[in-house]
């Protein structure tokens, strides 16, 4: 197991915290992680799953439970479908099953998250105990946290990872047509949820400055007061200097069968095949540069393969390119692009290139972050970077390597040049990477950073922070999923009437709200039940199921149960029905304001309407009709 270098102390503080972390999509494993699998499984895996580590090593935090989805998949490994694997130190990797038993791509999760939040609750039911922090990761995750920030009371801290709205814009840029990206990736759904998830999270933490001002300022929710720059750490027990240590031989050998004269410096570029990434950029650089060539080197892995015919499209046609170009230039004998890596090469790929004196790449057209920067930078391998956010604060911490704009492949040729053409240049660049990761971008210095703004979270005094500041903290956890016990009850002539009996009613749930749930149970709107409750001074209960069991609310700030309405929403054809009961004598419809989304409300005369059985063989009627249309319709089509 590959633990990052954190103090493990010995002892827990006194009231140590549980942290609920949530990742939702990819393929997420304590080792040997599957990374450029495909686009899901990248570097948000490896960040959650050494982030989760690193806080369970913390004297703070009692246990920190990632909760991600069961996968039960033939296509892939049985590791995905264990529904706790234990991480070591008080940190496990929880799954839980929703959807499709099957493995799906992140933009396929959207309509199955609501099932997620019943699971949730139900997991932590099952433990008795509640987290005190829930911290999400992507959008996805993020609909999940927010709907149980809400109904239990409890902060929510994100971190976004990537964001649909500059993603749209680029891709709009680039000339694709709207439907077809929404079809493909389900951006309204996710910028929808991401504008929910900038106002409701009482803590969003991001890479880098540049991620707060020019990605979230998109947004129209953007406020800067909820954000933190908290750069990711890097795992040093795995990204590490060379020292005396030898490379491992068939990770060598990996490379070495491919060049003519391998004792050359070493360029070293990863990424998954995406045209984003510029691979065709890095081989335009050293395809066109003779000095370049003769130079150095250059290896380039780009995902894992056993056949490029089995790639999606997009990734065939980058690799396809990168073939092509190879061929181009005549630079067989001179580039390196192994078929399949393991996790465990990668570290020595870093580790190869810096014992040949070489240099790491990233040709990225743009770059959020760059997790590969400072691992190159913890094994004492200087680095060429796009000129972006996430580089530029990486070179100015750590001053190993140069930003360029990698639009232009002249200038990525140029810079690689730069680096390797002076020794001394070099070794400076090198030593300075090792210091300034330790410095800046540990997982110690990361989960430092990330406590001290947990405890500003979390501390008693601070429930609230200045009005401006507009950062939401839920200060009353909801004991929902804890108790055993409901008392649910009616409004009108049933919990009403007896004031003397409702006052000892009331004293006595509140006494007892930790072990049990009081819920609502009317025919009245939401509206119309908060307003009689209000008025007779009945606290808002912890579940309010109104419009006659169509609409469901949770606690004080009357979270709709999402889940509910979605399940009902499912083949519910609400002007279909009012159409065919309208056909019906006996039957009017009451005022606008007593219909519903889920309901429509009528005034009936007993002795002018049919008999219930013969409404309801009616709809039936109606119901199937509707239904072989459809079928007939879609037939034709």
């Amino acid at each position: 197991m590959n633990t990052p270098l954190v103090n493990n102390p010995i002892n827990k503080s006194e009231n140590p915290i549980y942290i609920l972390m949530i990742s939702l999509h990819g393929l997420i494993r304590g080792d040997d992680m599957e990374l450029g699998r495909d686009a899901d499984t990248g570097g948000q895996t490896t960040y959650v799953v050494e982030l989760a580590r690193a806080l369970a090593l913390h004297q703070e935090v009692d246990k920190v439970d990632l909760l991600t989805r069961l996968i039960d998949d033939t296509s892939v490994s049985d590791d995905y479908a264990q529904q706790n694997e234990d991480l070591g130190d008080g940190a496990h990797i929880i799954r839980l099953p929703f959807g499709p038993k099957r493995y799906l791509r992140k933009e396929l999760l959207w309509p199955h998250l609501n099932q997620v939040v019943d699971k949730c609750l139900h997991f932590l039911r099952q433990q008795g105990r509640l987290p005190n922090l829930i911290h999400t990761h992507y959008a996805d995750a993020g609909y999940v946290g927010q709907q149980l920030s809400l109904l239990l009371g409890i902060p929510q801290v994100h971190t976004g990872h990537s964001l649909g709205r500059p993603k749209l814009d680029r891709m709009l840029a680039s000339g694709r047509k709207p439907h077809t990206l929404e079809k493909q990736f389900n951006f309204g759904r996710r910028i929808g949820a991401e504008e929910e998830i900038i106002q409701n999270a009482s803590l969003i933490i991001t890479s880098t400055q540049q991620e707060i001002d020019q990605q979230y300022g998109l947004y129209n929710n953007f406020n800067h007061a909820r954000f933190r720059v908290i750069p990711p750490g890097t795992n040093t027990s795995r990204f590490s200097p060379l020292m005396r240590k030898a490379i491992d031989p068939d990770t060598k050998q990996l490379v070495d069968k491919y060049l003519v004269k391998p004792e050359k410096p070493l360029i070293f570029s990863i990424s998954r095949p995406d045209a984003r990434k510029n691979i065709k950029g890095l081989i335009e650089a050293y395809g066109k540069s003779p000095e370049l060539q003769k130079a150095a080197n250059l290896l380039i892995v780009a995902g894992a393969r056993e056949d490029i015919r089995q790639l999606d499209e997009s990734e065939q046609k980058v690799m396809a390119d990168l073939l092509f170009d190879i061929d181009r230039y005549d630079l067989w004998g001179k580039v390196a692009i192994p078929k399949f890596v393991t996790q465990d090469q990668v570290p020595e790929f870093y580790r190869l290139a810096a014992r040949r004196r070489g240099v790491f790449v990233n040709p990225a057209f743009t770059e959020p972050f760059g997790l590969t920067l400072i691992e190159a930078a913890a094994s004492g391998l200087p680095f060429v970077a796009p000129d972006d956010g996430g580089p530029r604060d990486i070179v100015s911490n750590c001053q190993n390597g140069l930003v360029v704009n990698t639009l232009e492949s002249q200038e990525i040729g140029n810079a690689l040049l730069y680096v390797l053409a002076d020794r001394k240049r070099w070794r400076q660049f090198a030593k300075n990477g090792i210091a300034g990761v330790w410095r800046h971008y540990s997982w110690a210095a990361h989960v430092e950073k990330y406590m001290k703004e947990v405890h500003r979270l979390l501390r008693r005094d601070q429930k609230r922070l200045r009005r401006q500041h507009a950062i939401i903290l839920n200060a009353e956890k909801s004991y929902m999923p804890l108790v055993k016990e409901a008392l649910i009850s009616d409004i009108d002539n049933t919990l009403l009437g007896d004031k003397r009996a409702l006052k000892l009613l009331t004293g006595w749930l509140q006494s007892h709200r930790t072990k049990l749930a009081f819920g609502i149970a009317t025919g009245r709107s939401i509206e119309s039940a908060v307003a009689i409750l209000k008025k007779n001074k009945v606290k808002i209960p912890d579940v309010l199921i109104t419009s006659v069991g169509s609409e469901i609310h949770y606690g004080k700030k009357l979270v709709p149960d999402l889940g509910w309405a979605a399940h009902i929403r499912y083949l519910w054809r609400k002007d279909s029905l009012a159409e065919a009961l309208a056909k019906l004598p006996g039957l009017t419809l009451q005022a606008p304001e007593n219909q519903r989304e889920f309901k429509i409300s009528y005034i009936a005369k007993p002795e002018s309407m049919p008999p219930l059985n013969e409404i309801c063989e009616y709809l039936q009627v109606i119901n199937y009709s509707a239904a072989r249309d459809r079928v007939l319709e879609q037939t034709r089509l």
